[in-house]
C-alpha cells in the first residue's frame, strides 16, 4: 500500500486532514478548532509522506516529526500520525487500540472541558452558578474544568487584580504578579464553586499561563483543603514554546495541591525534564498537539514509570479528535485519571460524522468501540455542503 495524496480542508474551524492510498483506503485526522489557519502548514508535509507505505507509521512520522515544534505548529505532524493509524487499522482490519498495545478499560473516563455556558459575569456567584449549571449537564461528568485567573481573558475585566497592564485578545497574553485583592477573588472563586460541587464533583482549575512563583505557591496552599483535582498551566502552557521544569518543581514541592502541565508540548524530549525532575504532579498531553497518539502513550508509559498522573488535555479536537483520544486512552497505564472532553462545533458536526455511540458520554464514561481503525467516518454528501471554496474534491 502507498500514499497517493495528503489532502487539507477547514470544516467550520477544525483543519481536518485525510490521506488517500493506492488501495482505496483513507485515513482522517482533525486540528484544533483554534488553528484554522494551519492548512497551508499541514500541506507542506505531502512532499514528504507520498509514495510511502501508511501501515508503517513510525517510518513515515520519522521522515517528518523533526520538522514540527510546540504548539500550534506539532498539530500539523500530530494530524497525520492519526490519520496514518486510522488507515493501518482499517488495512488490519482492528481498531486502533489494538495496533497500540490493546485496551486496558473497556471504557474511558472524560473530563469536562468543552460542555460550556455563557458566563454572567466574574464574581464567586458567577462561577457558581455556571457550575450549577455544569454539574447538571447529562454527561454527568466526575470532573469538570473551568478557567480562572490569567486563563480565559476575564483577567481584563477584574479590577487592580494584578501589577500590570491587562491586555485583551486571545492566546493568553497576561502575566504578572497579583495583587491582595486579585488572589483574594481567585480564592473566592475556587470556594463558590467546591460550595456547589462538593464531593460528589472534582473541580480542576485551568490557571494560566501567567503566575509568578510566590502567587502560584499562595494560590496552591491556599486551596489545600478544598482538595481540587488539578491546578494546571500556572507559569507556562498554552502558546508557550518552553516548559520550565526547575521553576515548576518549586512549586509543585511546595504544596500537596496537584500541579498539572503540558498541553502546548510537543515529543517525547520536551516531556523529559518534567517527569525525571518530578516538576509536576499530573501531564496533560494533548495528541494534537504532542505529536500524536502513540507519542502521548510513550509519554504517558514513562510518565507512570516515575509516578506522575496522565490527564490528556483535548477540548478543541473534535469528534474525529475524540476518537482519536478514545482509541488510545483505553491503552494507557493505570496513572490515566480521565481526558478532556471535546465537542464538535458548529452543531452540524454530529450530522457528518458517523460511527459515535448515541449518547457520546454516560456517567462520565465513553464506552471503547470495536470498529476498524478510528472507527468514525465522515459522511461525504453530508458535509460537502460544509466545504470551503477550493476544496471541493477534498472526498473525491
Amino acid at each position: 500500500m502507498k500514499i497517493t495524496d495528503l489532502r487539507c480542508t477547514v470544516l467550520g474551524q477544525n483543519p481536518v486532514v485525510r490521506i488517500t492510498t493506492d488501495e482505496g483506503i483513507s485515513g482522517l485526522g482533525e486540528v484544533e478548532s483554534s488553528k484554522s489557519y494551519l492548512k497551508p502548514h499541514i500541506l507542506f508535509y505531502k512532499q514528504f509522506i507520498v509514495g510511502e507505505d501508511p501501515t508503517d507509521v513510525e517510518r513515515v512520522m520519522l521522515k517528518i516529526r523533526r520538522l514540527g515544534s510546540f504548539k500550534p505548529w506539532g498539530s500539523a505532524v500530530s494530524a497525520i500520525e492519526m490519520a496514518l493509524w486510522d488507515i493501518a487499522g482499517k488495512a488490519a482490519g482492528l481498531p486502533v487500540y489494538k495496533l497500540l498495545g490493546g485496551k486496558v478499560r473497556d471504557r474511558v473516563r472524560v473530563y469536562n472541558g468543552g460542555v460550556r455556558f455563557p458566563m454572567n459575569g466574574i464574581s464567586p456567584e458567577d462561577y457558581a452558578e455556571n457550575m450549577r449549571k455544569m454539574k447538571a449537564a447529562p454527561e454527568k461528568f466526575s470532573i469538570i474544568k473551568q478557567g480562572i485567573a490569567f486563563h480565559g481573558g476575564r483577567i481584563a475585566t477584574v479590577p487592580e487584580f494584578f501589577y500590570g497592564d491587562a491586555q485583551r485578545g486571545g492566546f493568553h497574553p497576561n502575566r504578572g504578579p497579583l495583587t491582595e485583592r486579585g488572589l483574594k477573588h481567585v480564592i473566592a472563586c475556587v470556594e463558590a464553586m467546591k460550595d456547589v460541587l462538593g464531593d460528589e464533583v472534582g473541580l480542576a482549575l485551568d490557571c494560566g499561563p501567567g503566575w509568578m512563583v510566590p502567587d502560584a505557591i499562595r494560590l496552591a496552599k491556599a486551596l489545600e483543603p478544598l482538595s481540587v483535582m488539578w491546578l494546571e498551566d500556572m507559569l507556562t502552557g498554552d502558546y508557550v514554546p518552553y516548559v520550565s521544569p526547575d521553576v515548576y518543581r518549586e512549586v509543585t514541592r511546595s504544596t500537596s495541591t496537584p500541579i498539572h502541565t503540558g498541553e502546548q508540548i510537543y515529543l517525547r524530549q520536551n516531556f523529559k525534564d518534567l517527569i525525571e525532575q518530578h516538576a509536576v504532579n499530573i501531564i496533560g498531553p494533548d495528541p494534537c498537539d504532542i505529536g500524536g497518539i502513540a507519542e502521548l502513550k510513550w509519554v504517558a508509559e514513562y510518565a507512570d514509570l516515575h509516578g506522575i498522573l496522565m490527564a490528556p488535555h483535548g477540548v478543541g479536537d473534535g469528534l474525529l479528535g475524540l476518537a482519536a483520544l478514545v482509541q488510545v486512552s483505553a491503552t494507557l497505564p493505570h496513572n490515566y485519571i480521565a481526558f478532556e472532553y471535546p465537542v464538535g462545533r458548529p452543531d452540524w458536526w454530529y450530522d457528518i460524522v458517523e460511527g459515535l455511540p448515541d449518547p457520546i458520554v454516560q456517567d462520565s464514561f465513553i464506552g471503547v468501540w470495536d470498529k476498524p481503525g478510528m472507527g468514525v467516518e465522515l459522511n461525504a454528501e453530508a458535509a460537502r455542503q460544509y466545504l470551503p471554496e477550493g476544496d471541493e474534491d477534498f472526498f473525491d
